[in-house]
């Protein structure tokens, strides 16, 4: 080293050491004088000090590096409780130790964006309900309750719930004023109406009504005009039921379900057949195969005139609602014994089907018994209390025939006691009871002998 430099160490080394050591005890601004000073030091002097830095004895706060939410300059903010003081530039040679100080390195530093909270279910639920306005109830309770949860958890979608409450409320309200005036029955009337409309036909049991061309027969009737019963109609309404199954049935499917069901629905709407006029018969409408596709599975059974041209006047309905209590216990004893008459062997003669035959008069005695029971238990009207009896024992001896008929064993004896028993069931001797008790007395004509059914039983000539 040469003798100026060392000279000059001596002279300047002294100083500095003494500058740095009370550098933390002066104020800042003769600290920033002492610096400028300090910068005129030669290289090997500054080089020295740097290998041999000396350390405060008064601890000095180190601030947090600079964050997103802390602007950066050349000096740190300041620290309450002590004076902070700049940092001194690094040296190109080493790396200073940090100064010890009471504040620990940040683990990590702040997010870009704070976590979201969720999204009530509760609320998100009241929406759906109260726009599509199905459960208006359901929907201002959870709204309510989706309001309450979202206080208590900071989560979000308030404005959801509000909405979602608000529109279950008008909501609710609206149902509330349909059921107080009716609205809803009307409504839902209107819904059936509509769904109906793809059937070919929308008809009801009472319903009388006019075809466009006056005719019930045909592929296809497309449209009815429903119409009062006391005038002039084509056609009456005596029963409806619904065919089931997916698949269409086919056209003779369908007819063959009709006859069955419709001619034993028949007793139900007309109890009497006697009160149907021969010339009227049963007919039905049922669903095609277009409709069926469309959901149309309704049979409707009707009466209508069998004479081209001609119509029918006034309703031939005669069942509970128009009947009295005399007529209605009357009518059901002499439907038992149609009933069993309506199942006559499908062989013309007896010889033909002799075990058939024998059963039937088996069924024939049977019914005859419960007819005579139903007759006797039932507490007549004085002025009907004679005519009842006395067709009751007429009923007691055919039964006695048709019994031993059921015994048989060959064709000549059954045809013996058959005929006995047949007579003593001739219509004409219930004239009387039936005047008695305000029906009809005329008997139906064309009667099958031998128990056929005529129009589903009720119109066989044997009926009492």
């Amino acid at each position: 080293m040469p003798p100026s430099a060392a000279a000059a160490q001596r002279a300047v080394s002294p100083f500095t050491a003494r500058t740095v050591a009370f550098s933390t005890l002066i104020p800042p601004p003769f600290t920033a004088r002492l610096r400028c000073a300090q910068s005129y030091v030669s290289p090997a002097v500054r080089f020295r000090a740097a290998r041999r830095p000396l350390r405060s004895t008064v601890p000095v706060s180190i601030p947090p590096p600079p964050g997103p939410h802390q602007p950066q300059g050349p000096y740190p903010p300041p620290q309450s409780g002590q004076p902070q003081y700049p940092q001194y530039p690094q040296g190109p040679y080493g790396q200073q130790p940090p100064y010890p100080g009471p504040y620990q390195p940040w683990g990590q530093g702040y997010g870009p964006y704070p976590a979201q909270p969720p999204v009530n279910g509760l609320a998100i639920a009241s929406l759906v309900l109260g726009l599509l306005c199905c459960l208006p109830g359901a929907g201002l309770v959870l709204g309510l309750v989706g309001l309450g949860q979202i206080r208590r958890r900071g989560e979000r979608g308030k404005a959801m719930a509000v909405t979602g409450s608000v529109f279950s409320g008008l909501g609710l309200a609206l149902w509330v004023l349909l059921l107080a005036s009716g609205g809803a029955g009307e409504f839902w009337d209107g819904v059936k109406e509509g769904v109906n409309e793809s059937s070919s036909l929308s008809l009801s049991t009472g319903d009388c009504f006019d075809t466009p061309d006056g005719e019930l027969t045909g592929d296809l009737v497309s449209d009815v005009t429903v119409v009062d019963c006391g005038k002039a109609h084509d056609g009456e309404v005596f029963a409806t039921y619904r065919l089931k199954g997916s698949s269409y049935p086919g056209d003779n499917g369908v007819g063959d379900s009709a006859d069955q069901r419709c001619y034993a629905l028949e007793d139900g709407y007309a109890m009497d057949g006697w009160a149907i006029p021969g010339d009227v018969d049963v007919y039905y409408f049922t669903p095609s195969e277009d409709s069926w596709r469309y959901g149309d599975r309704e049979v409707a059974c009707v009466f209508g005139n069998t004479t081209e041209g001609r119509t029918l006047s006034g309703s031939l309905r005669n069942d509970e609602s128009v009947l009295d209590a005399d007529q209605v216990a009357y009518l059901d004893a002499a439907h038992v014994l149609d009933s069993a008459l309506g199942t006559a062997p499908d062989a013309q003669y007896v010889e033909d089907d002799l075990p058939g035959y024998r059963r039937w008069a088996g069924r024939m005695t049977t019914a005859l018994g419960r007819q005579t029971t139903m007759l006797r238990a039932h507490g007549w009207d004085p002025d009907t209390e004679k005519p009842v009896n006395d067709l009751v024992a007429g009923l007691g001896r055919a039964r006695a025939e048709w019994a031993k008929a059921a015994k048989a064993t060959d064709a000549d004896t059954y045809y013996t006691h058959y005929e006995k028993g047949w007579a003593l069931l001739d219509p004409q001797r219930s004239v009387t009871t039936r005047k008695a008790l305000g029906l009809a007395t005329t008997p139906p004509g064309d009667g099958d002998e031998g128990g056929g059914s005529g129009r589903g039983g009720s119109g066989s000539g044997v009926e009492v």
